[in-house]
């Protein structure tokens, strides 16, 4: 049977999507108009102001934000609260240049939590379940988002991080965790530890919840026949709140994305045009209801297609799918 955390969201119609949508639109681009003023400058750049945008018809009016924007206004430039109202930050790896900076209030948490709640239940998780998390902790958003979520679905957690092999193979066996949250690299690497080391009748792994990386179909076979369980693909960005802004269903075919609180677009990548529901191209994700990083038009550099055929698993958020 098919569990959803906050089930009269997930399976909303297509109307009531649209309505949240369109309402928390409108509402979030005046917030960044009067809170952010490098980017009402760049609204009025371009032309635009507040009163232009009326629905998500509208979105592709407003100007785009890359990755450089976040460098060039690190670290307070985006900010749309004030600090007295943060409450956290996490931040990128810095690998490709200078680091992101995303900020917090305690709101963002608990819709950041929600978020990877609905991805633990989609993988059939619940109160009674021992969930795994074996993502950084830190900066990293990995460990703090499906800890959180897991929190709120009500699993006992186990705040691993990652690393220390011997450690996680002893609080796997000794606990019985039935969920795994990390890297598939990792999950991989645990996998073959497992059986050089003789535990698998030990390991009582059901699902895994794996994400942060890039990972093949072959893969995933590969890691569910070694752990005998159902691999999750799950998906986020730092700059949006981190894991949970998509995640996959029993289904398997692509990952739901959150659309009370995302609203996703596909463009071209050279000329920045929006595409039409099926056509492979850049994801853009626009932030509805986050306070105090709140990124309109964001792109991703993530080369994807966006779907709504019907989904088995009764979820009516469009799915993501790798081209």
């Amino acid at each position: 049977m098919e569990r959803y955390y906050q089930q009269e969201i997930e399976t909303a119609d297509r109307e009531q999507i649209l309505a949240w949508q369109n309402e928390r639109l409108v509402k979030q681009v005046r917030h960044v108009w009067d809170n952010v003023p490098y980017y009402r400058a760049k609204m009025e750049k371009k032309g635009v102001a507040p009163d232009d945008i009326r629905g998500v018809e509208d979105l592709c009016k407003l100007p785009f934000l890359t990755k450089d924007d976040l460098r060039e206004a690190y670290p307070y430039g985006l900010l749309a609260k004030p600090l007295k109202d943060c409450v956290r930050i996490q931040s990128t790896s810095g690998t490709t240049g200078r680091r992101v900076v995303a900020f917090y209030t305690q709101h963002d948490v608990d819709l950041w939590e929600d978020c990877c709640a609905r991805a633990i239940t989609a993988a059939g998780g619940t109160n009674g379940d021992v969930c795994h998390v074996c993502y950084g902790y830190g900066l990293f958003t990995g460990g703090p988002g499906l800890n959180g979520g897991s929190h709120k679905v009500g699993c006992l957690t186990l705040p691993m991080s990652s690393g220390n092999t011997d450690r996680q193979l002893q609080f796997m066996v000794d606990l019985e965790s039935t969920i795994l949250c990390c890297t598939p690299s990792y999950a991989a690497f645990l996998a073959e530890s497992i059986h050089e080391r003789g535990l698998q009748d030990k390991i009582k792994l059901k699902a895994g919840i794996f994400g942060a990386e890039a990972w093949s179909e072959e893969m995933r076979q590969d890691i569910q026949n070694k752990l005998g369980i159902k691999a999750y693909d799950i998906y986020g960005l730092t700059e949006t709140s981190g894991p949970g802004v998509a995640f996959e269903c029993s289904e398997q075919s692509g990952m739901h994305i959150n659309e009370d609180h995302f609203i996703a677009e596909i463009i071209d990548p050279d000329t920045g045009e929006v595409l039409p529901e099926g056509s492979k191209g850049e994801l853009v994700f626009t932030a509805i209801t986050k306070e105090a990083f709140p990124l309109l038009r964001y792109r991703t550099r993530d080369i994807c297609i966006l779907s709504r055929k019907k989904c088995s698993c009764g979820r009516t958020h469009v799915k993501m799918s790798k081209p």
